[in-house]
């Protein structure tokens, strides 16, 4: 069994060429088995027309098979050639083919003739056609002598070449003696007999090599005639070289270099005739002279040119037409054509042909008895005659056969039988050749036989035909059919093709088509079948293309192709480039389905294909890479039409990099007064290579072109020539005039000066000129150099002036400038405003109105009035002291002026004064003016003290602003159940000279929140609030919390300390490990109540991370530390954890800690505890606002502290809940900033204050009351 691949049919690729010849085959007659007696058949002989090369051996092939194997010989010339007399000759073993031995001994001329082979048996004999035998010849050019060709500038010319004749015909070409190519053009091409055409001639066509070369491909040798030496002159130089030695007869043609029409050079006249053979090339030329140099057109009379099938050459002088048949017989015209005129010729073409056969005769394999056909049909120009043939000879002399009967091209043959075996030859001639076919008839008696392989395997693409086998042989031709499946009944036409040779084709496979057929042929001698096989696979797809890609130059590309198919086939993917490999470049990699191209060079600007193929089918996708970059500099720039003010510039774009220019930027340098500076002047289309440049008097330019398209712009060009331009008179005056005084008594003129380039010419200066606007004075004027400032002196003080610059160079002047408006110098306001009086608005704002000035007093710029004001003294002169004067500037000419922010019940003085550009005059007389009282701010703090049972004691600071003098404090209080809700409201005022209150006849355990707030005549300042309970009902537990892990590590052990706040009887405990390792911690328990540990056994140099935690409910363990132990050390070294007095020692640090923590826990349990209940938000007074003191917007029951973790415990939770396990808050934690104390029992005094102190920047540590547990901390 073996594996078939079938191909694709009606594809014309290269993997697809076996179904060409599989096609072919099918066409074919039936083969006969070599194994079968049959005639002979000639297989291979050498071409009709055999050039043979005179230097090598010559070798005429002539094979034939048959059975029995057929003998050979040959004639020669039509005789008999007996080549065992000729010891040169010899036939190769088991072949027909003759071996000519030249190389030692002999001529190839010796051996010039027609032969012709004939292969015999005892069923007939066979011929070959007649080979011509021809040496190749590569003669030389015959010996001449060549003068120069003197020509006029503008005629015509033609050097001849005139090849010597060789065989085959040589190919012509004209080059120097440095066997170099000459160029060739509309003006100077080469005919088709090989000489060179001029049009016209130009002085560049003086040379001395026109070398007329033909190459004998055959021999390749190269033959070359004389060098031909040309002289072109122009009119003028032969004005001056033409003399009495000279005349013009030894001028090649004697028209002088004027403009002509055009005249044709070759073909001569206005018609000519053409004939060529059928599938031959059709050449027709036209070259033409005239000046200008003509062009050539071609048309066809009643015709069009066949357009798949024409092409032009040499410069559209050569119409080339493929393929000719006799529909191509017809009259074609080419007209050559200037702007004189034209000339046309009319080309007559006929088409011959040789023979070509209609229905060549094919071999006919009958059974006795049976009857049969030969026929032979062949067509031509003129029709060619039909002549037989019956094994070699002519059939009128051979042998009758009563079987036989002969009707023109047919031979009709009946009731054959073994004897009417013979072979036939059939002969087409006319003038332009012959065509001999070889066809026998061959009588057996076969049985049925299957040529093709038993149970060949086919796998074929769904939806692609299927061409399943079954060659056979047998006499006579048996019938076949075809069968699928064991018991599948005859395969109809309907959906299947039969071809004759027995192969069964399924036009469109289909997954149903799988499976197994067979073919069963059939004759009266007997029967034989075979078995196929037939798998349908999944065609191969490409699911993702590669897409079209611009990279810039330099850049990445990826290219994807993602392929799906059979998956029992293997697909392999290639990456093409242009339909060639992929260079041999490290850029360039395949990574799966991608193909990447690193650093993008222009060669890399092709088409990308991928081709996804497996052994039965291929498939491709490609995808083009552009390849795009920024513009190459444009260049040979040119400068014409140089005028005084204008140029035209010129330039060559550079390569635009596949990215079309847009644009192009001029640039200019001045080097004459700003070298090395560039400018821009103008932009142009990317459509123009030409702009007209508008220039400037005096100035030396050079330019410069910028090329732009949608990557960037290209490098500048090279520089132009310099062009300097005339120098004239300024155009332009300075720009920014000012006259501004800078003293009383002057008057500064300013401007901008002219740049270099706008000056125009040398010299330049300015004209500077002023006089009073107010007055009738005349202009007064100074020429000054080229500077920026003039100073008039000795003005009046701010006093209007008109003033003018001009420009002016050695050429003249500018035009008259423009005249601005300037002053003098300005000098302090001499009057002080008048009428100043207050209207106090408010407690914190008064308005304030004055006289205005008068303007002459002014003496300068009015800029507007301002108003110094300060605060004298408080009315209730508790605070007398004189404060920092403010300001207030009211710009413009203002009369009255808003003081905001003033403070309630103060005493203030105020005064005005003017400014001008110099400064402030003098003050007014001072007003004074009192503010109103206002509203007090809050009390300082409020802090609840003393609770017990049923009472609280508050404790309160004055208000630090109290804005006027307090008449009363009010304090509302109601209680807060355990559901948060408030109970009801108690209003108490209080004398304004108290600063504590005892609340009695509280309830006990129950919170309270207070608000309290200071009044004066102007009514209740912001409020302060502040949450008590009057007893705690029960203890809420206390989590533990483990911070400030610290750990000092020796060699081989560390000790681990920390800080400890919670509950007593809590076993803690240390956990290490080494850093960076996924190794589970290491656990040690600690005895007691120590805040240390001794951690044994360490590796040297090693880093450790340590925990310490808390057993128990809350499970509390502290953030990691990090250490590392020491290097390893010397044995002798003590470990200082081994020696008696340092353990001695660590015994009485241990004793005096738990003395400590004893003291401490006694002094927390007499202190009692106290939970802190939600924030102010929840139980705002439904009476009162409060507001905070100082953006005055609504307070809430928290200040930095309450976002701050707690000492010990937690707070309460955000859910506004207590939960009596979750209540841990200790008056301890209450007891921070300067507020916060402790009375002698240990109860809460300070937490409840009205404002809270600034904490310090250390945070609450710093802040914090002294305990027990701090203190122990700090000593250990």
């Amino acid at each position: 069994m073996r594996l078939k691949i079938m191909p694709l049919k009606k594809s014309f690729s290269v993997h697809r060429v076996p179904l060409i010849l599989f096609l072919c085959q099918v066409m074919s007659a039936l083969e006969v088995p070599l194994d079968l007696v049959q005639p002979p058949t000639i297989t291979r002989q050498s071409p009709k027309d055999y050039i043979i090369d005179p230097r090598e051996n010559i070798e005429i092939q002539c094979e034939a098979k048959g059975k029995p194997p057929p003998s050979f010989s040959w004639t020669r010339n039509g005789t008999h050639f007996d080549i065992d007399k000729d010891p040169l000759v010899k036939m190769l073993p088991n072949s027909g083919t003759l071996v000519i031995s030249i190389t030692i001994e002999g001529k190839a001329e010796s051996y010039e003739g027609v032969y012709q082979c004939t292969a015999r048996n005892e069923r007939g004999a066979a011929i070959s056609n007649n080979i011509v035998i021809r040496p190749s010849r590569s003669p030389l050019w015959t010996k001449e002598k060549l003068e120069q060709i003197t020509i006029l500038k503008g005629q015509s010319l033609v050097l001849p070449c005139r090849p010597p004749l060789g065989l085959p015909p040589p190919i012509i070409f004209w080059m120097d003696n440095s066997f170099q190519r000459l160029p060739q053009s509309e003006r100077v091409s080469q005919g088709l007999n090989g000489d060179l055409y001029f049009s016209n001639v130009l002085p560049e066509d003086t040379r001395e090599d026109y070398v007329c070369y033909a190459r004998f491909n055959h021999t390749q040798t190269i033959q070359q005639k004389q060098p031909i030496s040309v002289k072109v002159h122009s009119m003028d130089e032969l004005n001056d070289t033409i003399t009495a030695n000279l005349s013009d007869s030894e001028f090649y043609g004697a028209k002088s270099y004027i403009e002509r029409p055009p005249k044709l050079l070759t073909p001569e006249g206005r018609t000519s005739h053409k004939e060529e053979l059928r599938e031959n090339v059709l050449s027709l030329e036209c070259i033409a002279e005239g000046l200008p140099t003509p062009s050539i057109n071609w048309t066809k009379e009643d015709g069009e040119l066949p357009i798949n099938r024409t092409s032009y050459t040499n410069f559209r002088k050569t119409l080339n037409i493929n393929h000719v048949s006799e529909a191509d017989s017809g009259k074609y015209k080419c007209t050559a054509r200037n702007p004189l005129g034209f000339v046309e010729h009319t080309i007559s073409v006929t088409v011959k042909a040789a023979p070509y056969w209609i229905t060549a005769p094919k071999n006919l394999v009958l059974s006795p008895g049976e009857d049969g056909t030969l026929i032979c049909r062949a067509n031509g120009n003129p029709k060619p005659k039909i002549s037989w043939l019956t094994n070699g000879v002519p059939i009128e002399m051979a042998p009758d056969d009563p079987s036989r009967k002969i009707d023109g091209d047919t031979i009709l043959f009946s009731d054959v039988q073994e004897s009417s075996s013979a072979v036939y030859q059939c002969n087409a001639s006319n003038e332009y050749g012959y065509l001999l076919a070889n066809a026998f008839v061959n009588v057996l008696a076969e049985p049925p036989r299957i040529l093709t392989e038993a149970n060949l395997h086919y796998q074929v693409i769904t939806d692609r035909p299927a061409m399943l086998d079954c060659a056979f042989f047998g006499s006579p031709i048996p019938t076949i059919k075809w069968f699928k499946g064991t018991k599948g009944s005859v395969l109809q036409e309907n959906t299947y093709i039969f071809h004759d040779n027995g192969t069964l084709e399924i036009p469109v496979a289909q997954k149903d088509s799988a499976g197994t057929y067979t073919c069963v042929v059939r004759n009266k001698l007997g029967m034989a079948k075979n078995d196929v096989h037939l798998e349908i696979k999944e065609p191969t797809r490409i699911i993702k293309h590669p897409e079209y890609k611009v990279v810039q130059r330099g850049g990445k590309v990826s290219f994807e192709c993602k392929v799906k198919h059979d998956p029992t086939l293997i697909a392999t993917l290639t990456w093409l480039k242009d339909n060639g490999e992929l260079p041999n470049d490290g850029r360039f990699s395949i990574d799966n389905d991608h193909l990447v191209i690193m650093n993008i060079s222009d060669e890399d600007d092709a088409t990308y294909t991928c081709v996804a193929n497996t052994s039965l089918d291929i498939v491709s996708a490609s995808a083009v890479l552009r390849v795009v970059d920024r513009p190459n500099p444009p260049f040979d720039l040119e400068l014409t039409s140089l005028l005084e003010r204008s140029v035209q510039l010129s330039w060559i774009p550079g390569d635009e990099n596949n990215s079309p220019i847009t644009d192009f930027i001029i640039e200019y340098e001045d080097s004459l007064h700003e070298p090395g500076i560039w400018h821009h002047h103008s932009d142009v289309p990317g459509t123009q290579t030409t702009a007209e440049l508008k220039l400037s008097p005096y100035v030396k330019y050079s330019f410069r072109v910028i090329a732009v398209n949608s990557i960037g712009r290209s490098l500048p060009s090279e520089v132009s020539e310099y062009y300097m331009t005339k120098a004239a008179e300024p155009e332009e005056n300075p720009t920014a005039v000012e006259g501004i005084g800078s003293e009383p008594d002057n008057l500064v003129i300013t401007w901008q000066p002219l740049k270099g380039f706008d000056s125009n010419g040398p010299g330049l200066q300015y004209k500077v000129s002023w006089r009073q606007k107010d007055g009738d004075d005349e202009w007064t004027s100074v020429v000054v150099a080229n500077v920026s400032k003039y100073i008039v002196s000795g003005t009046p003080t701010f006093v209007p002036y008109l003033v003018k610059v001009q420009a002016l160079n050695d050429v003249g002047f500018a035009p008259e400038p423009v005249i601005i408006i300037g002053h003098s110098g300005e000098d302090l306001p001499m009057v002080a405003p008048s009428n100043v009086h207050v209207n106090v608005v408010n407690s914190t704002l008064a308005e304030v109105h004055w006289e205005p000035v008068p303007p002459k007093s002014i003496r300068g710029h009015l800029k507007g009035y301002r108003i110094y004001y300060w605060k004298v003294k408080n009315s209730s002169k508790r605070n007398k002291r004189h404060v920092e004067k403010k300001i207030l500037t009211f710009n413009g000419n203002k009369t009255h002026g808003m003081l905001p922010g003033l403070e309630p019940f103060s005493h203030y003085m105020l005064n005005v004064r003017v400014v001008n550009g110099k400064g402030e005059g003098p003050a007014s007389v001072d007003q004074v003016f009192n503010t109103p009282e206002g509203v007090p701010s809050a009390p300082l703090f409020l802090k609840i003290v003393n609770p017990t049972l049923d009472s609280l004691t508050l404790e309160w600071d004055p208000p630090s602003h109290p804005n006027g003098i307090l008449t009363a404090y009010t304090l509302k209080f109601q209680p807060i159940n355990s559901t948060h809700e408030l109970g009801p409201l108690v209003d108490i005022k209080i004398p304004a000279n108290m600063t504590s209150l005892i609340l009695r006849n509280l309830s006990y355990s129950t919170r309270y929140k207070f608000y309290f707030y200071a009044q004066t005549s102007a009514g209740s300042g912001s409020q302060i609030t502040e949450e008590a309970v009057t007893t705690v009902d029960e203890v809420q537990p206390v989590n533990p919390r483990i911070r400030n892990v610290t750990a000092a590590a020796a060699e081989t052990y560390a000790n681990i300390s920390w800080e400890y706040e919670g509950p007593d009887h809590v076993h803690i405990y240390v956990e290490y490990g080494v850093a960076g390792s996924k190794e589970e911690w290491r656990k040690e328990i600690v005895n007691g109540s120590r805040s240390f540990f001794g951690l044994k056994g360490l590796l040297p140099g090693t880093s450790y991370k340590v925990r310490v935690g808390a057993e128990g409910d809350s499970g509390f363990v502290s953030s990691e530390d990090v250490f590392e132990t020491g290097p390893a050390m010397a044995s002798r070294q003590v470990d200082i954890a081994t020696q008696g007095w340092f353990i001695g020692l660590m015994c009485a640090v241990a004793l005096l800690i738990l003395i400590l923590l004893i003291v401490c826990f006694i002094r927390r349990n007499k202190g009692g505890k106290y939970p802190v209940k939600e924030k102010e938000d929840a139980h705002a007074d439904p009476e009162i606002q409060p507001m905070k003191e100082d953006d005055g917007t609504f307070g809430e029951y928290s200040d930095a502290e309450d976002h701050k973790p707690s000492k010990k415990g937690s707070r309460t939770p955000s859910d506004r809940t207590v939960k009596k396990e979750d209540s841990d808050d200790s008056l301890v934690d209450y007891g921070e900033g300067v507020n916060g104390q402790f009375n002698e029992d240990g109860s809460f005094i300070g937490q409840y204050s009205g404002k809270k102190e600034k904490e310090p920047a250390e945070g609450n540590e710093s802040s914090e009351a002294p305990s027990p547990v701090n203190a122990m901390n700090s000593f250990v």
